[in-house]
Protein backbone atom coordinates (compact mmCIF):
# COMPACT_ATOMS: atom_id res chain seq x y z
CA UNK A 1 0.00 0.00 0.00
CA UNK A 2 1.55 3.46 -0.56
CA UNK A 3 2.26 5.59 1.45
CA UNK A 4 0.04 8.54 3.95
CA UNK A 5 -1.28 10.99 1.00
CA UNK A 6 0.28 13.99 0.30
CA UNK A 7 -2.16 17.35 0.30
CA UNK A 8 -4.15 18.50 -2.41
CA UNK A 9 -2.64 20.42 -5.22
CA UNK A 10 -3.37 22.38 -7.38
CA UNK A 11 -1.03 20.95 -10.27
CA UNK A 12 -0.16 17.37 -10.62
CA UNK A 13 3.62 17.71 -11.19
CA UNK A 14 4.34 16.06 -7.95
CA UNK A 15 2.19 13.31 -8.70
CA UNK A 16 4.05 12.25 -11.60
CA UNK A 17 5.54 9.01 -9.95
CA UNK A 18 1.79 7.75 -8.81
CA UNK A 19 0.63 8.57 -12.54
CA UNK A 20 3.85 6.43 -13.70
CA UNK A 21 3.00 3.37 -11.48
CA UNK A 22 -0.80 3.26 -12.22
CA UNK A 23 0.20 4.00 -15.98
CA UNK A 24 1.92 0.37 -15.81
CA UNK A 25 -0.60 -1.46 -13.84
CA UNK A 26 -3.22 -0.77 -16.77
CA UNK A 27 -0.72 -1.12 -19.74
CA UNK A 28 -0.35 -4.53 -18.08
CA UNK A 29 -3.90 -5.58 -18.17
CA UNK A 30 -7.39 -5.67 -19.68
CA UNK A 31 -9.22 -6.38 -16.79
CA UNK A 32 -9.56 -2.25 -15.57
CA UNK A 33 -12.83 -1.13 -14.16
CA UNK A 34 -13.68 2.47 -13.01
CA UNK A 35 -16.17 3.60 -10.23
CA UNK A 36 -16.67 7.51 -10.92
CA UNK A 37 -18.48 9.89 -8.74
CA UNK A 38 -19.83 13.48 -9.69
CA UNK A 39 -16.01 15.14 -9.13
CA UNK A 40 -15.32 13.72 -12.37
CA UNK A 41 -18.37 15.90 -13.81
CA UNK A 42 -16.69 19.04 -12.19
CA UNK A 43 -14.59 20.46 -15.02
CA UNK A 44 -17.67 20.15 -17.31
CA UNK A 45 -19.64 22.47 -15.27
CA UNK A 46 -21.83 20.22 -13.14
CA UNK A 47 -21.44 21.67 -9.20
CA UNK A 48 -20.64 18.51 -7.12
CA UNK A 49 -23.90 18.04 -5.03
CA UNK A 50 -22.02 18.02 -1.56
CA UNK A 51 -19.58 21.21 -2.74
CA UNK A 52 -19.76 24.57 -1.70
CA UNK A 53 -21.83 25.44 -4.79
CA UNK A 54 -24.01 22.13 -5.37
CA UNK A 55 -27.79 21.57 -4.74
CA UNK A 56 -27.71 19.84 -1.58
CA UNK A 57 -26.07 23.14 -0.26
CA UNK A 58 -29.43 25.29 -1.04
CA UNK A 59 -32.18 22.21 -0.96
CA UNK A 60 -32.43 19.35 1.86
CA UNK A 61 -31.44 16.10 0.35
CA UNK A 62 -34.67 14.66 1.59
CA UNK A 63 -37.14 17.11 0.68
CA UNK A 64 -36.61 16.93 -3.03
CA UNK A 65 -34.40 13.92 -3.54
CA UNK A 66 -36.41 11.50 -1.35
CA UNK A 67 -39.12 9.15 -3.23
CA UNK A 68 -41.66 9.82 -0.81
CA UNK A 69 -41.10 13.72 -1.05
CA UNK A 70 -41.38 13.10 -4.82
CA UNK A 71 -44.43 11.15 -4.66
CA UNK A 72 -46.05 13.83 -1.92
CA UNK A 73 -45.40 16.49 -4.37
CA UNK A 74 -43.91 15.65 -7.91
CA UNK A 75 -44.76 19.88 -8.54
CA UNK A 76 -42.38 20.85 -5.87
CA UNK A 77 -39.46 18.30 -6.70
CA UNK A 78 -39.73 18.86 -10.60
CA UNK A 79 -39.03 22.45 -9.95
CA UNK A 80 -35.95 21.76 -8.62
CA UNK A 81 -34.98 18.89 -10.70
CA UNK A 82 -35.40 21.37 -13.48
CA UNK A 83 -33.23 23.67 -11.72
CA UNK A 84 -30.83 21.03 -11.65
CA UNK A 85 -31.07 19.75 -15.08
CA UNK A 86 -29.97 22.92 -16.95
CA UNK A 87 -26.18 22.55 -15.57
CA UNK A 88 -26.50 18.85 -16.94
CA UNK A 89 -27.78 19.88 -20.33
CA UNK A 90 -25.50 22.25 -21.01
CA UNK A 91 -22.64 20.22 -19.95
CA UNK A 92 -19.80 18.79 -22.21
CA UNK A 93 -17.86 15.52 -21.60
CA UNK A 94 -14.40 16.71 -20.31
CA UNK A 95 -10.83 15.29 -20.95
CA UNK A 96 -11.59 12.74 -17.81
CA UNK A 97 -14.67 11.48 -19.32
CA UNK A 98 -12.63 11.06 -22.45
CA UNK A 99 -9.73 9.61 -21.20
CA UNK A 100 -11.56 6.81 -19.85
CA UNK A 101 -13.68 6.28 -23.09
CA UNK A 102 -9.64 6.29 -24.51
CA UNK A 103 -8.53 3.44 -22.03
CA UNK A 104 -11.82 1.28 -23.43
CA UNK A 105 -10.44 1.81 -26.75
CA UNK A 106 -7.34 0.93 -26.32
CA UNK A 107 -8.83 -2.76 -24.90
CA UNK A 108 -7.36 -2.13 -20.70
CA UNK A 109 -11.08 -0.51 -19.44
CA UNK A 110 -14.05 -2.99 -19.40
CA UNK A 111 -16.01 -1.19 -17.91
CA UNK A 112 -16.80 2.01 -16.07
CA UNK A 113 -19.09 2.05 -13.23
CA UNK A 114 -21.06 5.80 -12.56
CA UNK A 115 -22.90 7.37 -9.70
CA UNK A 116 -23.22 10.06 -12.22
CA UNK A 117 -26.55 10.47 -14.03
CA UNK A 118 -25.39 12.93 -16.38
CA UNK A 119 -24.93 10.74 -19.18
CA UNK A 120 -21.35 12.26 -19.77
CA UNK A 121 -19.22 8.66 -20.06
CA UNK A 122 -21.65 7.72 -23.31
CA UNK A 123 -21.13 11.11 -24.94
CA UNK A 124 -17.36 10.58 -24.55
CA UNK A 125 -17.73 6.94 -25.92
CA UNK A 126 -17.25 5.50 -23.34
CA UNK A 127 -19.80 1.70 -24.17
CA UNK A 128 -19.41 -0.53 -21.08
CA UNK A 129 -21.44 2.17 -18.72
CA UNK A 130 -23.11 0.61 -15.94
CA UNK A 131 -25.49 3.21 -14.51
CA UNK A 132 -25.42 2.58 -10.78
CA UNK A 133 -27.66 5.68 -10.32
CA UNK A 134 -29.56 5.33 -13.27
CA UNK A 135 -29.85 8.61 -16.13
CA UNK A 136 -31.15 11.75 -15.91
CA UNK A 137 -31.17 12.27 -19.43
CA UNK A 138 -34.04 9.57 -19.51
CA UNK A 139 -37.97 9.83 -17.77
CA UNK A 140 -39.82 6.75 -16.80
CA UNK A 141 -43.80 6.72 -16.19
CA UNK A 142 -44.54 5.08 -12.40
CA UNK A 143 -47.75 3.94 -14.15
CA UNK A 144 -47.43 2.29 -16.85
CA UNK A 145 -42.76 1.63 -17.46
CA UNK A 146 -42.57 3.70 -20.56
CA UNK A 147 -39.38 5.75 -20.97
CA UNK A 148 -38.73 9.06 -22.51
CA UNK A 149 -35.70 11.21 -23.66
CA UNK A 150 -35.62 14.01 -21.81
CA UNK A 151 -34.62 16.72 -24.89
CA UNK A 152 -37.83 15.15 -26.42
CA UNK A 153 -40.25 16.32 -24.04
CA UNK A 154 -42.02 19.53 -23.65
CA UNK A 155 -41.61 21.01 -19.79
CA UNK A 156 -44.31 23.78 -20.25
CA UNK A 157 -46.58 21.77 -17.40
CA UNK A 158 -45.11 20.29 -14.29
CA UNK A 159 -45.01 17.53 -13.25
CA UNK A 160 -44.78 15.99 -17.00
CA UNK A 161 -47.14 13.39 -17.76
CA UNK A 162 -46.97 10.12 -19.50
CA UNK A 163 -49.38 9.57 -22.83
CA UNK A 164 -51.28 7.18 -20.36
CA UNK A 165 -51.49 10.10 -18.07
CA UNK A 166 -48.88 8.38 -15.23
CA UNK A 167 -46.75 11.03 -13.67
CA UNK A 168 -43.05 11.35 -14.93
CA UNK A 169 -40.15 10.89 -12.64
CA UNK A 170 -36.64 10.96 -13.95
CA UNK A 171 -35.12 7.29 -14.37
CA UNK A 172 -32.60 7.58 -11.98
CA UNK A 173 -32.16 6.21 -8.24
CA UNK A 174 -34.05 8.74 -5.85
CA UNK A 175 -32.93 8.43 -2.05
CA UNK A 176 -35.19 5.18 -0.30
CA UNK A 177 -34.92 3.20 -4.05
CA UNK A 178 -33.42 0.41 -4.94
CA UNK A 179 -29.85 -0.34 -6.93
CA UNK A 180 -31.56 -1.46 -10.37
CA UNK A 181 -30.90 -5.27 -10.13
CA UNK A 182 -28.77 -5.33 -13.42
CA UNK A 183 -26.86 -2.52 -12.22
CA UNK A 184 -25.64 -3.49 -9.35
CA UNK A 185 -25.33 -7.27 -10.56
CA UNK A 186 -23.20 -5.80 -13.45
CA UNK A 187 -21.05 -3.73 -10.99
CA UNK A 188 -20.61 -6.12 -8.45
CA UNK A 189 -18.94 -8.79 -11.49
CA UNK A 190 -16.76 -5.68 -12.62
CA UNK A 191 -15.84 -5.44 -8.47
CA UNK A 192 -14.94 -8.80 -8.10
CA UNK A 193 -13.04 -9.38 -11.68
CA UNK A 194 -11.26 -6.62 -11.92
CA UNK A 195 -7.14 -6.72 -11.46
CA UNK A 196 -7.03 -2.56 -11.75
CA UNK A 197 -9.94 -0.40 -9.91
CA UNK A 198 -9.91 3.10 -10.36
CA UNK A 199 -11.79 5.18 -8.08
CA UNK A 200 -12.22 9.13 -9.48
CA UNK A 201 -14.20 11.74 -7.64
CA UNK A 202 -16.14 10.43 -5.34
CA UNK A 203 -16.46 11.10 -1.68
CA UNK A 204 -17.01 6.79 -0.83
CA UNK A 205 -19.70 7.71 1.47
CA UNK A 206 -22.99 6.34 -0.72
CA UNK A 207 -23.77 2.87 0.00
CA UNK A 208 -24.14 0.64 -1.53
CA UNK A 209 -21.53 2.17 -4.17
CA UNK A 210 -18.96 3.17 -2.00
CA UNK A 211 -18.30 -0.94 -1.46
CA UNK A 212 -17.55 -1.52 -4.95
CA UNK A 213 -13.75 -0.49 -4.66
CA UNK A 214 -13.50 -2.74 -1.60
CA UNK A 215 -15.04 -5.73 -2.90
CA UNK A 216 -12.39 -5.11 -5.93
CA UNK A 217 -9.51 -5.07 -3.38
CA UNK A 218 -11.36 -8.07 -1.32
CA UNK A 219 -10.61 -9.99 -5.05
CA UNK A 220 -7.13 -8.81 -5.20
CA UNK A 221 -7.27 -5.56 -7.48
CA UNK A 222 -5.27 -2.44 -7.04
CA UNK A 223 -7.01 0.12 -6.10
CA UNK A 224 -6.06 3.40 -7.57
CA UNK A 225 -7.73 6.68 -6.16
CA UNK A 226 -8.03 9.64 -7.65
CA UNK A 227 -9.61 12.39 -6.01
CA UNK A 228 -8.07 16.16 -4.98
CA UNK A 229 -9.30 15.09 -1.38
CA UNK A 230 -8.93 12.31 1.00
CA UNK A 231 -11.71 9.80 1.27
CA UNK A 232 -12.74 7.42 3.72
CA UNK A 233 -11.02 4.41 1.28
CA UNK A 234 -7.43 6.37 1.05
CA UNK A 235 -5.87 4.87 4.06
CA UNK A 236 -7.26 1.06 4.42
CA UNK A 237 -8.52 0.43 0.50
CA UNK A 238 -6.22 2.90 -1.62
CA UNK A 239 -3.07 1.25 -3.64
CA UNK A 240 -2.11 4.15 -5.26
CA UNK A 241 -3.74 7.96 -4.38
CA UNK A 242 -3.34 11.17 -6.45
CA UNK A 243 -4.76 13.63 -5.02
CA UNK A 244 -5.50 15.91 -8.23
CA UNK A 245 -8.59 16.86 -10.33
CA UNK A 246 -9.32 13.88 -12.78
CA UNK A 247 -8.80 16.07 -16.15
CA UNK A 248 -5.55 16.79 -16.03
CA UNK A 249 -4.61 13.21 -14.15
CA UNK A 250 -6.75 11.19 -16.74
CA UNK A 251 -4.84 13.43 -19.42
CA UNK A 252 -1.68 12.70 -18.02
CA UNK A 253 -2.54 9.19 -17.45
CA UNK A 254 -3.63 8.08 -20.93
CA UNK A 255 -0.80 9.54 -22.13
CA UNK A 256 1.42 7.75 -20.12
CA UNK A 257 0.12 4.07 -21.36
CA UNK A 258 0.12 5.48 -25.21
CA UNK A 259 4.18 5.88 -24.14
CA UNK A 260 4.48 2.50 -22.15
CA UNK A 261 2.60 0.74 -25.34
CA UNK A 262 4.91 2.21 -27.75
CA UNK A 263 8.02 1.61 -26.04
CA UNK A 264 6.83 -2.47 -25.71
CA UNK A 265 5.97 -2.83 -29.62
Amino acid sequence: MSSEPKESASSIDEWRDEIRKTAKLISATDKVAALTGAGISVDSGIPDFRGADGLWSKYDPMEYSHIDAFLSNPEKVWSVLLEAGQNVMNAKPNPAHHGLAELERMGHLKAVVTQNTDNLHQRAGSRNVIEFHGNGQRLVCLTCGEKYEVAEMDFSEVPPRCKCSGLLKPDVVFFGEQIPVDANLRADEAARTCAVMMVIGTSAVVWPAANIPRQAKIHGAKVVEINPERTDLTLMVTDHYIGAPAAPVLTALVEEVKTIRQQSS
